[in-house]
């Protein structure tokens, strides 16, 4: 049986977090001692642990919800963790996409600065600003 700083330890995950997990129900809740301590099993560090991995892949905890639920039926088809993977992993790459783009449009605009001029020279905030009057001849959509 484990505490919860020994769980927190073990795991990785700040005690915060696992009570959090708790009352979410991505976690039992522990068994309690007399003097009403936590006490965990082998099952929940491995469950913690099962779900911190999901987490620092950048799985939402609606996934990770489902992902969990799933494993607690081994004889079940994966299909939907087939599914929830896949799904993740194409959001993920728009996001690189993403993160690219702005990689390329900072750099570009780092590559403008002069050193030695003035801020009313400063060809960053003049791109930056000339972005604004972009943005303004075209609004986006919300």
């Amino acid at each position: 049986m484990y505490s919860i700083g020994e769980l927190a330890r073990r795991t990785g995950v700040k005690v915060p977090t696992i009570r959090y997990y708790e009352q979410t129900g991505l976690i039992d809740p522990p068994e309690r001692t007399g003097g009403n301590q936590r006490r965990y099993r082998k099952t929940d560090l491995d469950r913690l642990a099962f779900i911190r991995h999901a987490r620092d892949l950048g799985f939402s905890i609606e996934a990770v919800r489902d992902l969990t639920r799933l494993a607690r039926h081994p004889g079940e088809a994966c299909a939907e963790a087939d599914r929830i993977a896949r799904d993740h992993l194409a959001d993920t790459r728009r996001r690189i996409e993403a993160l690219k783009r702005l990689e390329t449009e900072l750099a570009r605009i780092a590559g403008l600065c002069d050193a030695g001029r003035t801020v009313s020279e400063c060809r960053v905030l003049e791109a930056l600003g000339d972005h604004h009057q972009c943005l303004d001849e075209h609004p986006r959509a919300e």
